[in-house]
């Protein structure tokens, strides 16, 4: 019993058995009347002491001298116990605070008191609260939770200066593995407007995106006036040669009509890059027109009246079954709000019909305009559901298209596969040929208007679509030759790339390999090129700049933090002057964290 040894009376028993292992309860008999119990120390104890009214009777042989130095024993061993406990009481609190200063010091405050001061923060400075979602805050709250009690912040003049400086040497060294990839891969230089209400003037920023990644390089102010165009073409002919004009393959822009002007100017200036439109607003305008022809104008119009119909009925009833912001992906409502119409109307389809039969519904209509008997039977009917399924069936080729757009994926080779998707979705659906022809034309003419011959050559390199029947299309042939003559000046150097394709189609010499028939559709296009296109070196490196492009601005768009960053003479008078690096590390630190996660602590070590 090695957890009584300090019990005297234990001394005195002889104990044979135990009810429990490991428990206090055992079967003992007296060593003085031999009397056998059942029961703990407390029992020994009583029978020896005398005590009564515990289970046992007190021990007859036990004369008064023994029993008082029993009594004695007792008390002392009581003594023993009570200054135990008192040190074991006090080494446990000592431990308990050395655990709280060594291992949770700022536990001072509870967690929602913390988490109303963090909010208390960005209240009152205006601050996006958007912020709390980025990597970066997250690393500075748990630094700052590491490094405990005592911490300071830097100083605003440090802020603005010296870990400015550093924060800048650090993306720049990081963002020189991206320009090491330009020669191989090419570029294209995006540039994005932003109008500043505020000031009257407009800024462009430029970035440079390429397979290992995106990197913004710099933006300008441009204020209206005759000066205005000259800016912007000083500014990004600059770009360009800062880049290489043999590195950059194209211009994509998002500048509304101005960019038509700027497109001529720059052409003359550097003839071999291309100038592209932005695919994702394509689309969108593309899809919109379609939206607009007469048989689906009135899809959509009678969606949009179900919908306010389902709305005015919420405001006055408990229901919600309905929600006009509800959307899978915040791209989807910006480039095509009304495929989103239909399509949050028609996943409603069966909460509908049931709604427009309860009785809630037959009251509340009985108040309402004559505009909810026209929904109601468009809700019940069967030629409004079939009309609106049909719709969603021809534009899911492009709205599968606008999902391919992100900051990690090069779609050059598939644009143009989506226009054959489309073209081939609305022959099968046993349309009308009126309505074929109106659709066939609107495509059509979209494609010509609208998108880069560099699309084209691209479907035509992609050896995911070998064998399509590229040779005999009239717009993949007419984009390849656009493509060659802007590429290559020399007549020589075209016929050699033309003599070189055929080797491609004819699947001669590496081309026919059973690895590269294989590896065609399960390979990055890039890769593939760059494993099996080695017989064809000069194609080999055109179809390599060419599927290496991106195709939207919409990623830089839909990333970029200058955006809400305040204008540049409202910064600089809150004493930060170095306002062009401020905008490069702001801008680049979002595109490193969207391209790897990683935190602000690897930017020296990135590998793009």
């Amino acid at each position: 019993m090695p957890s009584e040894f300090d019990k005297w009376a234990w001394k005195h028993v002889s104990v044979f058995g135990g009810f429990d292992k490991g428990s206090g309860t055992k079967r003992w008999k007296c060593n003085y009347c031999n009397q056998r119990y059942n029961g703990s120390y407390s029992r020994v104890r009583a029978h020896l002491l005398g005590f009564t009214g515990v289970g046992v009777k007190s021990c007859p042989a036990i004369d008064k001298p023994l029993r008082e130095e029993f009594r004695i024993l007792e008390e002392e061993r009581l003594q023993r116990k009570k200054k135990k406990n008192y040190l074991h009481a006090k080494i446990s609190k000592c431990i308990e605070n050395s655990q709280m200063n060594s291992c949770d010091p700022v536990r001072t405050l509870a967690k929602e008191d913390v988490d109303e001061i963090i909010a208390r923060f960005f209240y009152a400075d205006g601050l996006n609260i958007n912020i709390v979602n980025s990597p970066y805050f997250r690393d500075m709250v748990k630094a700052i939770a590491d490094f405990g009690p005592g911490y300071e912040p830097p100083s605003r003049d440090m802020l603005s200066d010296s870990f400015l400086s550093k924060e800048k040497a650090k993306l720049e060294k990081a963002i020189n593995l991206i320009r090491e990839s330009w020669p191989h891969t090419g570029c294209t230089i995006i540039c994005v407007n932003r109008v500043d209400c505020a000031l009257g003037c407009f800024c462009i920023n430029f970035f440079v995106s390429s397979p290992r990644g995106v990197m913004f390089l710099r933006s300008i102010d441009i204020n209206e006036g005759d000066e205005a165009d000259n800016l912007f073409i000083n500014m990004l002919s600059c770009t360009i040669m800062e880049i290489g004009p043999t590195n950059v393959l194209q211009i994509i822009t998002h500048l509304g009509q101005a960019g038509l002007a700027f497109e001529s100017i720059m052409s003359s200036k550097f003839p071999r890059i291309f100038w592209s439109h932005c695919t994702s607003h394509s689309i969108h305008m593309l899809m919109e027109e379609i939206a607009e022809l007469d048989w689906m104008k009135a899809i959509v119009l009678c969606a949009r009246g179900i919908e306010q119909v389902i709305l005015s009925y919420q405001c006055s009833s408990s229901c919600a079954i309905y929600s006009s912001k509800e959307s899978p992906d915040a791209l989807y409502m910006r480039f095509a709000p009304s495929y989103c119409l239909v399509q949050r109307i028609l996943r409603m389809k069966e909460e509908l019909q049931e709604l427009v039969i309860s009785n809630d519904w037959k009251r509340w209509k009985l108040t309402a305009s004559d505009d909810v008997l026209t929904s109601e039977a468009a809700v019940l009917g069967d030629e409004f559901w079939s009309r609106a399924k049909l719709m969603l069936q021809l534009c899911e080729p492009f709205v599968r298209l606008l999902a391919t757009f992100n900051i990690d994926k090069s779609i050059m080779g598939d644009v143009y596969n989506w226009r054959v998707q489309s073209l081939e979705a609305v022959r099968s659906k046993g349309i009308d040929d009126i309505a074929l022809n109106h659709m066939e034309l609107l495509i059509d003419s979209r494609w010509d208007v609208l998108f880069s011959p560099l699309h084209a050559a691209a479907y035509m390199l992609n050896p995911r679509y070998f064998g399509r029947g590229q040779s005999k299309d009239k717009t993949v042939m007419r984009g390849w030759k656009a493509t060659l003559e802007r590429y290559e000046p020399e007549s020589a150097a075209r016929r050699l790339l033309r003599e070189q394709l055929s080797t491609y189609w004819r699947l001669e010499g590496s081309f026919g390999e059973d690895d590269a028939v294989e590896c065609r559709d399960k390979m990055d296009p890039v890769a593939w090129w760059e494993n099996f296109g080695f017989e064809t070196p000069h194609l080999q490196n055109l179809a390599i700049k060419v599927l290496s492009q991106f195709s939207s601005v919409s990623f830089c768009q839909d990333n970029n933090p200058c955006d809400s960053l305040p204008c540049r003479e409202t910064v600089r008078r809150t004493g930060v002057e170095r306002i062009e690096d401020l905008v490069f590390v702001r801008n680049n630190l979002s595109f490193l964290s969207m391209k790897s996660g990683l935190s602000v602590h690897d930017l020296s070590s990135l590998d793009f």
